[in-house]
């Protein structure tokens, strides 16, 4: 039996009531409603305890909210939608990029106050950016801004030479060193225990006054008291993120009010027709699944990617 949490009807996720023909299909909207049924279940969209459980599917690209002590330890397959959501982050990158750049959110200020605020603007091209976390998102928003000019840094989990995108690859030790050469710091990294608090408030110091920092990674990679300050203090231009430790962001959170700030409520990779391809993601491991083939975007759930 397949379940599936979270959705009420079938028509919330487009072609899932195709796959009734090859399995018993049960929605379960709810907490309650999954606690009835997951007992039964052989194959969870989402996560939770159970004793039959022999694969989840995150329909997400961060896992950390799945990987649970018990999940982890077990053999179940946890598989992500990675993939679904790399195009839609670049593009919403890149339109970060160019909001900063070209002083868009200044300008939607202006027009609110009917104020002619003639000033210059800036170049993307020519400019570098960092890109933190170099997996298939951060290769996708690498790509988009290498197309409108700008030069690349990369920088992973381990480094590695010869990359076709990012020439060499930089390892999270050389960090520090490489955060005065970039005029944006675009954080993609997962959550792990190497990256919680890796922009803490040495590494904001060492970006260029001129830098601007976009975090569309996860909220734990951030101190966000110490960027708060950054951001007072100058250290650094200005800020769009996506994510955040507590997410909503609280209404008393300074960072609502920053002229250098822009908030969004972590929706860079959500698109309009996002479900029906997570459904067809889904519905093509489904059917790997049911002819005993190995599944694509299985996690490795000690990494946490």
């Amino acid at each position: 039996m397949v379940t599936v949490f979270g959705v009420k009807s079938e028509d919330e996720l487009p072609g899932l009531a195709s796959i009734r023909d090859v399995v018993e299909l049960r929605l379960a909207p709810t907490e309650e409603d999954l606690a009835r049924v997951i007992g039964d279940t052989d194959i969870l969209m989402s996560w939770a305890d159970a004793r039959r459980l022999r694969w989840v599917h995150w329909a997400g690209a961060g896992v950390d909210a799945a990987l649970f002590p018990e999940l982890r330890d077990s053999d179940v397959l946890l598989t992500n939608a990675r993939g679904i959501f790399d195009r839609p982050m670049a593009e919403y990158v890149l339109g970060l990029v160019l909001c900063f750049a070209k002083g868009f959110p200044r300008t939607i200020r202006s027009q609110s106050r009917r104020h002619w605020d003639f000033r210059l603007t800036e170049y993307i091209n020519g400019g570098t950016a960092l890109v933190v976390g170099v997996g298939n998102i951060g290769r996708e928003i690498a790509t988009l801004l290498s197309a409108a000019g700008m030069r690349l840094i990369g920088v992973g989990r381990s480094a590695r030479a010869g990359d076709p995108l990012f020439g060499d690859i930089h390892g999270l030790g050389e960090l520090d060193r490489l955060l005065a050469r970039a005029d944006y710091v675009i954080n993609i990294t997962p959550s792990t225990p190497d990256t919680r608090g890796l922009f803490s408030t040495d590494r904001f110091a060492g970006m260029k006054p001129s830098a601007r920092f976009i975090n569309v990674g996860r909220g734990d990679a951030v101190d966000q008291d110490a960027l708060v300050d950054a951001l007072r203090n100058k250290l650094i231009a200005g800020a769009a993120l996506d994510v955040f430790a507590e997410e909503p962001l609280p209404e008393t959170s300074p960072l609502w009010e920053m002229d250098n700030v822009i908030v969004s409520p972590h929706v860079s990779g959500d698109i309009a027709d996002s479900h029906a391809a997570l459904v067809a993601q889904f519905i093509e491991n489904l059917h790997r699944f049911t002819r005993g083939e190995p599944l694509r975007n299985v996690v490795d759930k000690n990494k946490g990617y």
